[in-house]
């Protein structure tokens, strides 16, 4: 085992424990956003925005675009707004040159009328990413206007893989996956590192 995945695997087990701390992880029974029900809940935006997850996620994810090459990375909003922040500050404080952005689920229609909000441009390799990955709901329309730019997403990035047809997605699609925890037909949470 290299020191990275040694690294990504201590990461993410104290990432699980933080989210079992704030209660960003429940077990029990719940109804989703999708109508499905499950045997646990996780609630990503809990952990991005506690001091500890942020630093935690953005060290992982940091590894991750270390090793694809990565000019750029963000996702759709919200929940990869605060994982933008603390991925920002990050690549600025290890002197990387990567810049930061979030995708809407539409372009607006005041201001400037943007639909990607950012230094994103052309030909720039980049990272996508939600904290969770379902079905892609989220994930997909902002990796299209991503492309859309002529911008090229090399890696796709997820705390966490419900295996509901997302994953699948991203592969058939040719990029790269990395999650940091997946749940398992039984409705486990186990780290992939």
């Amino acid at each position: 085992m290299n020191t990275d995945s040694k690294d990504l695997r201590e990461i993410a087990t104290q990432l699980y424990e933080r989210a079992l701390e704030l209660n960003s992880l429940k077990f029990g029974d719940f109804v989703l956003s999708s109508g499905q029900k499950s045997t646990y809940y996780f609630d990503g935006r809990l952990l991005s925005t506690d001091p500890e997850g942020a630093d935690l996620i953005s060290r992982a994810f940091g590894i991750a675009m270390d090793q694809a090459g990565v000019d750029a990375f963000g996702g759709p909003t919200v929940a990869a707004v605060p994982i933008v922040g603390s991925l920002a500050l990050r690549s600025k404080l290890e002197g990387k040159n990567r810049t930061g952005f979030f995708v809407r689920p539409e372009q607006k229609d005041h201001g400037a009328g943007k639909q990607i909000e950012g230094n994103l441009k052309a030909g720039m390799r980049v990272a996508a990413f939600d904290d969770t990955i379902s079905t892609g709901g989220s994930l997909f329309p902002a990796i299209d206007a991503v492309e859309a730019v002529g911008c090229d997403v090399v890696l796709v990035m997820a705390i966490l893989d419900r295996h509901q047809g997302g994953g699948d997605e991203i592969l058939r699609r040719g990029i790269p996956f990395f999650r940091l925890w997946e749940s398992t037909p039984e409705g486990k949470i186990k780290i992939t590192i």
